[in-house]
Parts: structure tokens; C-alpha cells; sequence
């Protein structure tokens, strides 16, 4: 059985990392290079880096802090915000990403999810979808630009279509669940996981250990990931898979 994995994310805007609830009222939660190096040694399976604020404003992805942030790791790292092309996708695997991360230009341009494929390969392309219940569809919407703008797109078919067009990895985030504590969407996330053939990584909403365990038993995600609870230090990535061990899940 493939072992569940836990990952940290760190949503930078302008240079530090920062953490809101539902994409808003945003904080300082430090420097990305230092908390990388922690998380590092704290036994995280993974990272994500997104430039949150990298589409909304037109800007690139910081290839500097990309670069620093990577020459701390021996884990795999994604970074996301702003990939509007493969010449950027290039600069950012250059820069020592292991993935890169689709979220509005995919939605904007599905052909890019292809070309990313078929140039890099599936596994280095992961598709971020951010998404809210609508109750006018009694399902999940998904949206672009860091939750701003409201797409046509029900959750599960978009998921679909980004696999179908080669995407090896879904990061599925709620927005009603982001940054509330009050665990995972494992509704959405079920969907979504019974949908599609790749991983998907559960987000939005963890505040404790058996939130996680929910995400992988009830939402049956691949992975899970979470922010202002390790960033504050409200648990460690060594609490939460120490929990999940005894609990019998598979960790690494």
C-alpha cells in the first residue's frame, strides 16, 4: 500500500510566507526559505510552494526565493502561482522544483496542462483547484485567480478533464473549509478522489491530527496538506503522522 503523505504548503506573497482564512485576512507566518529547512528535518514527505498572489497581479513566480527555498530540501517540492507556459515551467524546474502547479492559466488555457505533459512528463504536472460549494448546482465550483472569480466548471468534471489532458496529481483545496480549522472537506474530497485515477491531495481546513486521519479514511485522499497549524507551531508534522501510525495508516 502506497503511504499516505503529509505536506506543509507555503503560500508566499512578496516574498514571506502568509496565511488567511477563505483566502482572506492574510498574516505574516515567516521566512519561506527558513520554514522549508524546518519542515525539512521534521520529517515532511513533501512541500508546496504557491505564489499566491502571482496571477492575481500578472507577476511570475520569485525564481530567486525558488531557488533558495529548493537548495534547503531533499524532498520533493511543487511551486505554483503565475505558470503560464512552458518557458515558465522551465524556469521553475530550473530553479530546483520538482512540480509545477496549474491552477488559473489551466482553467484559461486546458491546452497547457497537455504540452506540460507531454514535455516534462504527468508527474511533474499538478493542476490546484480551488473550490466552493454552489448551491445553485448543489455541488462545488471551481474558481480562479486565488478565489476571486467564479468559473463555469463543476469540480468533479473539471478534475476529469485536467487527467484526461495528463495532469498526474490534483490539489484540491476548499474554500469554504481554508483556514478555518475545522478539518477537511472530506465530502469534496471523496468526489473528487472516486473520480479520478491520480493522487489527490486534500486541503483547506486541517486543525488537528484526526482531521487528517479523516481525510484519508472518509475522503480517501493520497495526501494531505496543510499550513497555519505547522506554521504556528499548533502541531508538527511528527505529532500528526505519530497519530496516524497508531491509528493504522500508512505513513512513511
Amino acid at each position: 500500500m502506497i503511504a499516505k503523505r503529509i505536506i506543509p504548503c507555503l503560500d508566499v506573497k512578496e516574498g514571506r510566507v502568509v496565511k488567511g482564512i477563505q483566502f482572506l485576512g492574510l498574516r505574516d507566518a515567516g521566512d519561506p526559505v527558513e520554514l522549508a529547512s524546518f519542515y525539512d528535518q521534521e520529517g515532511a514527505d513533501e512541500l508546496v510552494f504557491l505564489d499566491i498572489s502571482a496571477s492575481s497581479e500578472g507577476r511570475k513566480t520569485m525564481v530567486e526565493v525558488v531557488k533558495q527555498v529548493a537548495s534547503t530540501l531533499a524532498i520533493p517540492f511543487t511551486v505554483g502561482g503565475g505558470i503560464n507556459s512552458l518557458e515558465d515551467m522551465k524556469k521553475i524546474l530550473r530553479a530546483g522544483a520538482d512540480k509545477v502547479s496549474l491552477n488559473t492559466a489551466a482553467l484559461l488555457n486546458p491546452e497547457l496542462i497537455t504540452e506540460g505533459a507531454n514535455y516534462y512528463g504527468s508527474q511533474c504536472i499538478v493542476v490546484a483547484i480551488d473550490a466552493k460549494y454552489d448551491s445553485e448546482i448543489q455541488s462545488w465550483r471551481v474558481f480562479t485567480h486565488g478565489g476571486r472569480n467564479a468559473t463555469d466548471w463543476e469540480v468533479v468534471s473539471w478534475a476529469k478533464e485536467v487527467v484526461s489532458r495528463g495532469a498526474g496529481e490534483i490539489l484540491l483545496t476548499s474554500m469554504d473549509s481554508d483556514g478555518e480549522k475545522s478539518g477537511f472537506d472530506v465530502r469534496l474530497t471523496k468526489a473528487v478522489s472516486e473520480a479520478v485515477s491520480v493522487p489527490v491531495i486534500a486541503s483547506g481546513g486541517a486543525g488537528n491530527a484526526e482531521h487528517f486521519l479523516d481525510a484519508f479514511n472518509e475522503g480517501l485522499a493520497d495526501a494531505a496538506l496543510a499550513a497555519s497549524i505547522f506554521h504556528y507551531k499548533e502541531t508538527s508534522v511528527g505529532e500528526v503522522k505519530n497519530y496516524l501510525k497508531e491509528k493504522g495508516v500508512n505513513v512513511r
